[in-house]
């Protein structure tokens, strides 16, 4: 089973969260406002901080092409991550930006976010999984752009079917931490399993922190599930 952590704010708790054996790490480059959001050149030291650890994975809420790919040519992730809009980054917008991107960057896999909304989202899967290298399958909460980030659990059994009919590497994301991703685990038999609000240490003044202790638990959970 494999891991993937979100948020990386600091090159050091992005170094202590692969050292407790996560797979997969996220930043999120942007000025939106988003969770634990960095500006483009502390995302590209974390992401060569991190070569060789553990891959880099770099998520993009924009619906305009050409700064998605402003982003990937600054941070210069592993795995460019998907969780904007669908209606306005569609199937035929990915395929346009997967090759375009790819003939720039030949190693660049690109991780489409599936909103779990309701049985809609088999559809989506199916539309998106030309263009895709995996799938994110991630909750959605009104008060935050994008795809992801909303700290709260979806219906497994919708994931459970969408790993069933894919042929792409699953993520299963979405209010996951310590508690409950055996369980989850348990449901859909995805491929790795994502954890952002449930791995993090909130900051009096408001933000957070990643909790090491919590990314250790977790890691330790999904291995052993």
């Amino acid at each position: 089973m494999k891991v993937q952590i979100y948020t990386m704010q600091t090159v050091s708790e992005a170094l202590a969260a692969a050292a407790a054996g996560v797979d997969y790490l996220g930043v999120t480059p942007s000025n939106r406002g988003l969770p634990g959001e960095i500006n483009f050149d502390t995302a590209r030291e974390i992401v060569d901080a991190l070569k060789g650890k553990a891959e880099r994975v770099a998520l993009s809420v924009e619906s305009d092409l050409d700064l998605i790919a402003d982003m990937v040519a600054a941070v210069r992730p592993d795995v460019l991550h998907l969780c904007g809009d669908i209606k306005l980054v569609t199937p035929r917008h990915v395929q346009q930006l997967r090759e375009r991107l790819l003939a720039l960057y030949p190693r660049l896999k690109i991780l489409q976010a599936i909103p779990m909304t309701g049985p809609e989202a088999l559809d989506h899967a199916a539309a998106f999984e030309p263009y895709s290298d995996s799938f994110i399958l991630d909750s959605v909460a009104a008060h935050i752009d994008g795809i992801g980030a909303a700290g709260v659990t979806h219906d497994w059994s919708l994931s459970r079917e969408i790993v069933k009919r894919s042929k792409l590497p699953v993520i299963l994301a979405g209010g996951l931490g310590p508690d409950n991703v055996k369980a989850a685990i348990a449901a859909v038999q995805p491929w790795a399993v994502d954890s952002l609000t449930h791995t993090n240490k909130p900051l009096p003044e408001g933000g957070f922190r990643k909790d090491i202790d919590k990314i250790a638990a977790f890691v330790e959970a999904a291995k052993a599930g």
